[in-house]
């Protein structure tokens, strides 16, 4: 599974972003995703996550209600919706798969390489 992740950038504070993250395998819709970040000096940290069918779906507590994460298993992409960008949501993005949702980053087997998200206040 090859996970390629787009759309990060550098926005001001208050802006919004969408990331999305393409998987080449057809067997996508299999996969429960997530999304993780890593600050600076700082650990990779849970951010959200959606099941395969995308009927439950989880956000850390420090995003609800300004991130949204979703999928389209047909065009085999999962996305995580950003608004209300605050200088602490800086960090680059990772996409990752695995077997069943989870907060956990050791239970998501791949990755995507990550992209850059830089919020100026």
């Amino acid at each position: 599974v090859q996970l390629q992740a787009s759309g990060g950038g550098l926005v001001q504070a208050g802006d919004s972003l969408r990331l999305s993250c393409a998987a080449s395998v057809r067997t996508f819709s299999t996969y429960a995703m997530g999304w993780f970040r890593q600050a600076p000096g700082k650990e990779r940290e849970f951010v959200a996550a959606i099941d395969w069918s995308a009927t439950v779906t989880y956000h850390v507590d420090s995003v609800k209600g300004r991130f949204t994460i979703s999928r389209d298993n047909a065009k085999r992409r999962v996305y995580l919706r950003m608004n209300s960008l605050k200088p602490e949501d800086t960090a680059v993005y990772y996409c990752a798969s695995g077997p069943s949702i989870s907060l956990v980053s050791t239970q998501y087997n791949y990755w995507g390489q990550g992209t850059q998200v830089t919020v100026s206040s």
